[in-house]
């Protein structure tokens, strides 16, 4: 027979792994139909343009019990970019503006993750152009749940602006703002 006190301390060690196994780590992959990077910038100073990438992907941990843990990575295809205009898109490709044959992938890496209910504030480097520079923004959690396929979703949001001068984008100050105001929609899928 197991001594009383032997078995009040298997009971803990029970519980203790019941609850790392619930608090544990969620990885998720980004889903590239449900998650979206848009930009605007300021044209001629009377007006914003918008645009797009149509390729990115990436992986993001989330880790309730200790968000510090938590991490994200993304990749974006810098030929992705998509403002409704090819012969601007071409142009904005070109070596005036995101160079992309040269710099063909921009990337976030998150280094620091911290959380206040349902804002989670992420410092990162983004490498961009030939630049790498910490940024901070702050990302709001939306949700988290099932979907109709079986699969376990979370995602949010974040709006933050750069300047384009940072990162070594310098061609055509003052018809065009310095100032891009981005929006990611990250949508992931736990697996």
């Amino acid at each position: 027979m197991i001594p009383r006190t032997w078995r009040r301390s298997f009971l803990a060690l029970a519980l203790l792994a019941t609850s790392a196994a619930t608090f544990a780590a969620d990885s998720y992959k980004i889903d590239p139909v449900h998650t979206n990077v848009i930009f605007a910038i300021e044209h001629l100073g009377v007006s914003k343009f918008h645009g797009r990438f149509n390729d990115v992907s990436g992986t993001f941990t989330i880790d309730k019990a200790n968000p510090a843990a938590s991490s994200i990575e993304l990749q974006i295809k810098a030929d992705s970019v998509d403002t409704h205009s090819e012969k601007r898109d071409n142009h904005i490709k070109s070596p005036d503006f995101f160079n992309v044959r040269q710099f063909p992938v921009i990337t976030f890496k998150s280094t620091k993750i911290s959380a206040k209910g349902k804002i989670w504030t992420i410092t990162g480097d983004l490498s961009f152009h030939g630049v790498t520079r910490s940024i901070t923004v702050e990302f709001e959690k939306i949700g988290e749940g099932n979907d109709p396929w079986g699969n376990y979703r979370a995602g949010g949001l974040v709006h933050f602006t750069i300047k384009r001068s940072d990162f070594g984008i310098k061609y055509m100050q003052g018809p065009l703002g310095d100032e891009v105001e981005i929006t990611v929609n990250i949508e992931g899928i736990r697996g």
